[in-house]
């Protein structure tokens, strides 16, 4: 992605106004890794279980009525880890000393959050500008089915009912016995 490197600064920055931040990366919806500056987890794991956590943080706030998603905070024993919408198909996740002032930690994401998603968004509408147009899809054709009328209809099964009757029987035909009451 051509916004890697920008995205990677905004990274750097962020951990510099932010002492007790201990890593930050930028990931896809999807839970794709774009760009990470964070030496102690591993990038990929935690941009895929960042996508997992986000479809369920969606669902509820859906549920709840509470709108679009805008920020997720997950407090642990040892810190926190915050994500933050990064425009429409980014999010930014910032992992935290628990010592860290939490107002302060939703200040700087949340900015860096809106200049992520921006740098993100562009990416993605430039690479859509240069994808060539595609021919609109069609469909094929279903084959034809070959109606027949009950006159052919009926010419088919009267020619069944020949070769049956005209094919040697390896059984003989059942006779019936006819029924005999008897009185007594």
């Amino acid at each position: 992605m051509a916004a890697e490197a920008p995205i990677l600064d905004e990274l750097h920055r962020l951990r510099a106004r932010i002492p007790q931040l201990t890593g930050s990366l930028a990931a896809s919806v999807d839970g794709l890794v774009v760009a990470e500056d964070a030496p102690d987890v591993e990038p990929d794991g935690v941009a895929a279980l960042t996508a997992a956590a986000l479809g369920v943080a969606v669902r509820l706030a859906d549920a709840t009525g509470r709108g679009e998603l805008r920020e997720l905070l997950v407090r642990g024993r040892d810190g926190y880890v915050a994500t933050y919408a990064a425009g429409h198909a980014a999010v930014l996740t910032l992992l935290a000393k628990d010592d860290v002032s939490v107002g302060r930690l939703h200040l700087e994401g949340r900015r860096a959050a809106v200049r992520i998603g921006e740098l993100v968004d562009e990416a993605t509408d430039e690479t859509k500008s240069r994808t060539p147009a595609r021919a609109p899809a069609t469909r094929a054709k279903a084959p034809r089915e070959r109606r027949t009328t009950s006159a052919q209809s009926r010419t088919a099964q009267s020619r069944t009912a020949q070769s049956r009757s005209t094919e040697p029987r390896s059984t003989p035909p059942r006779t019936t016995q006819p029924r005999t009451s008897t009185e007594s």
